[in-house]
């Protein structure tokens, strides 16, 4: 986890997600997951770029299978943005940051 990302588990998802008042981008990932090893750093930039306007959670799909069945996750890495407490975008698979960044950005205002 990078100093600006935090951890979700199935026990903390619906409140420092589904409540935040800041759009949240969770990245559902595994320890064994090449591509979220790739895409990591980018999160973690975005994490530091956005800080004040977006936070950013870690949710490892290993230990998490409720949250993974419940939203549907088929591939990892998954980047979910929520905003208000619903599903603003998801992006699967590992982007470029030139890819990435506009996909997050456009709903942060």
């Amino acid at each position: 986890m990078g100093e600006r990302t935090f951890e979700v588990t199935e026990a903390t998802f619906d409140e420092a997600v589904l409540k935040s008042n800041v759009p949240v981008l969770v990245d559902f990932w595994a320890e064994w997951c090449g591509p979220c090893r790739m895409i990591a750093p980018l999160v973690d930039q975005l994490a530091a770029k956005y800080e004040g306007k977006l936070v950013v959670g870690k949710l490892d799909t290993d230990v998490n299978q409720e949250i993974v069945m419940r939203f549907g996750i088929m591939g990892i890495p998954t980047l979910i943005l929520f905003k208000d407490g619903e599903v603003a975008e998801r992006i699967t698979g590992f982007l470029p940051m030139n890819a990435l960044e506009p996909k997050i950005s456009r709903h942060l205002g």
